[in-house]
């Protein structure tokens, strides 16, 4: 018989997320201590993802001027920026798609999420296998001259290196983002710039990719208004 926690749950239930918060007890009743704790845990977090997101950042400088200077070219010549990702990337690949193309300030540039069509997705999965619902898409979308942005925790998406496999073939400037190692979009010939947190937490991974891909923006937006002669619009 499966083991069950107070109220008859199964006592995996109420474990669950003890590998966030380890100190949390069914037993505890100390109310303030337990207040505490959960303080202490919130700051240490907020710490930790600020020290990963100035470290990643700093790492990542020279590969943003190189990556923003080649996708502002692009953009002036007329290319426009494909994103995609899986689950919670899937997310910041959409927000970043938006960014470019409904920006607070300077001009608005094309950008497109290949995750934003529940309808294309969907048929697409159905009928020819996830594997290839970014890469189907860039076939019938993407020429030589546009931009391709993939976004991942893992880099070891098979759906997403096939994208950017297609992506390569097609002539496009490929990004990855990565965490972990790099795993598989490191190591790929298919990605010309890869940027890697180096993180084992989802989390963290996800906060400093959420501001690379912002410092990214901004330094393709500053490429286009001096380089270019792109005027705020």
């Amino acid at each position: 018989m499966t083991s069950t926690g107070t109220g008859g749950a199964p006592a995996a239930s109420a474990e669950a997320t003890g590998f966030l918060y380890p100190f949390l007890d069914a037993s505890e009743t100390d109310a303030q201590a337990l207040l505490t704790d959960l303080a202490a845990s919130a700051r240490a977090k907020a710490a930790q993802s600020a020290e990963l997101r100035r470290s990643t950042l700093e790492a990542s400088r020279e590969a943003i001027a190189t990556a923003a200077a080649e996708m502002a070219r692009r953009f002036a010549a007329g290319g426009r920026l494909f994103t995609f990702g899986n689950g919670g990337s899937s997310t910041d690949a959409t927000t970043l798609a938006a960014l470019f193309a409904r920006p607070p300030t300077g001009p608005p540039l094309p950008a497109f999420s290949l995750t934003a069509d529940q309808a294309i997705l969907t048929a697409l999965g159905n009928d020819v296998g996830f594997e290839l619902v970014f890469a189907r898409q860039l076939i019938a979308r993407a020429t030589a001259g546009d931009i391709a942005l993939a976004m991942s925790t893992s880099g070891s998406s098979a759906d997403l290196a096939s994208g950017l496999h297609e992506a390569r073939r097609r002539g496009m400037y490929t990004v990855g983002f990565a965490g972990y190692d790099g795993g598989a979009m490191a190591r790929s010939p298919d990605v010309d710039v890869c940027f890697v947190v180096r993180s084992q937490s989802v989390h963290r991974i996800q906060e400093s990719q959420a501001l690379l891909g912002h410092h990214l923006w901004a330094a393709v937006h500053e490429h286009m208004v001096h380089e270019h002669g792109t005027e705020d619009q």
